[in-house]
């Protein structure tokens, strides 16, 4: 009798472990709700060299769904936001995103981070049409595979390669560059679409490259010294960027720095130091501090979370807040119950004049934002206290290109 006893016992201790086992990524496993329980889910690194954007892109749409779930709440709807953590692999975004479909109660997605992990993860959520506001992805292809459920509220990298480069060439009058990417379909596409544009302005590249190594730069380096370039443009992200920097002032290399937002980031100066005062990136999101809306969120977020607001966590907190505005007005048509995913993608996408802390925002037929900013910032110091205080050097509004083939 007593091992009866004891035979049960162990199978609600398993069912409680299991109940509680996180889902792959970092998401607690979805539990059984009613009706009135609405999800927002964001994808974006929480662990891994990328965490620290990663975690502001989470914490932004926390922020969103806690400040601005009000009119939910009144017609009775629980809100809640549910993490996970694709720790910047194609792979496990793809695994992640089978889990959230899987939810009934997740009706948004915010996120990516890496273009080269949103892309396959938003097939998923096309074949569930779940919709997919992205807050960072900028690859072209992101928004001109034409899904009804993707959009991003930043701009893209077949313009903000251009803009770095028209920077380099008309501003800092760069003759000779040398062009590093790390192999991502995020970094060697717009390491691409720089050297496109250096080549049609004559400028002489001296080598492009990718890498994935994370260490020791010194094979890399060596030639870059030998062919002592005007500048050294890095398609890729700030954790890889820091160390090839430092190793490369350390080598005595006295070439101009330059990159794309992949860059932005106050670990950027934690890991470089003095190698990155002065250099030069360009950004689809500039720092909090140039959206004169954003300032009670910059506030806020410092209050919630102990620290500044991380590059792409004021988008997120709009991408967040365009999703919650479509579940509502979805919610507010359907008598008040719960919308379908359908109908909240749908209203996402007709997204027009939303006024966000980033500034105002329509969707175009694609999904990009029909004008988006574009940023050159220079480094002021090497201080990561002090990387909220980098300086604008050009800001730009351009309208998005047509769809593919119009």
């Amino acid at each position: 009798m007593k091992s009866m006893k004891l035979f049960g016992l162990l199978v609600v201790l398993a069912v409680l472990v299991t109940s509680c086992t996180p889902a792959p990524g970092g998401a607690p496993a979805a539990a059984p709700s009613g009706g009135k329980v609405i999800k927002i889910a964001t994808q974006s690194p929480l662990s891994g060299g990328s965490a620290a954007v990663g975690e502001g892109i989470k914490n932004g749409a926390q922020l969103a769904v806690e400040q601005l779930s009000d009119g939910l709440k009144g017609m009775g709807f629980t809100v809640q936001i549910v993490p996970f953590d694709d720790q910047a692999k194609p792979e496990v975004g793809v695994a992640n995103a089978k889990n959230i479909i899987s939810d009934p109660d997740i009706l948004g997605v915010v996120g990516h981070y890496n273009s080269g992990v949103q892309i396959p993860s938003s097939e998923e959520y096309h074949n569930a049409s779940l919709v997919n506001v992205s807050p960072a992805n900028t690859n072209p292809k992101v928004t001109d595979r034409l899904l009804a459920e993707v959009n991003r509220v930043c701009g893209r990298d077949d313009i903000q390669g251009v803009v770095g480069e028209q920077f380099a060439f008309n501003e800092m009058k760069v003759k000779s560059v040398y062009i590093l990417h790390d192999k991502t379909t995020y970094g060697q596409s717009i390491a691409d679409f720089f050297r496109k544009a250096a080549e049609k302005d004559g400028m002489k590249v001296l080598g492009f490259e990718g890498t994935e190594e994370k260490a020791n730069f010194d094979p890399i380096l060596t030639p870059i010294q030998a062919a002592n370039p005007d500048l050294v443009y890095f398609g890729g992200i700030f954790d890889q960027a820091g160390v090839l920097f430092k190793q490369a002032r350390d080598k005595g290399i006295k070439a101009r720095l330059m990159g794309p937002d992949g860059l932005d980031s106050a670990d950027l100066a934690r890991i470089a130091g003095d190698a990155i005062k002065d250099m030069y990136y360009t950004t689809v999101a500039g720092p909090v501090t140039y959206y004169p809306e954003a300032k009670k969120f910059a506030t806020d977020y410092k209050a919630r979370f102990g620290k500044d607001p991380e590059p792409f966590a004021a988008q997120s907190y709009d991408s967040a807040a365009i999703i919650l505005k479509a579940i509502e007005a979805g919610a507010k048509a359907n008598n008040n119950n719960k919308p379908t995913r359908a109908a909240v993608r749908d209203a996402v996408r007709a997204t027009k004049d939303f006024k966000g802390i980033t500034g105002a925002i329509t969707f175009d037929s694609k999904g990009d934002p029909a004008v988006a900013k574009y940023f050159v910032i220079q480094v002021v110091s090497s201080d990561p206290a002090k990387w909220g205080e980098n300086k604008a050097a050009k800001t730009l509004d351009i309208p998005a290109p047509p769809p593919p083939g119009k």
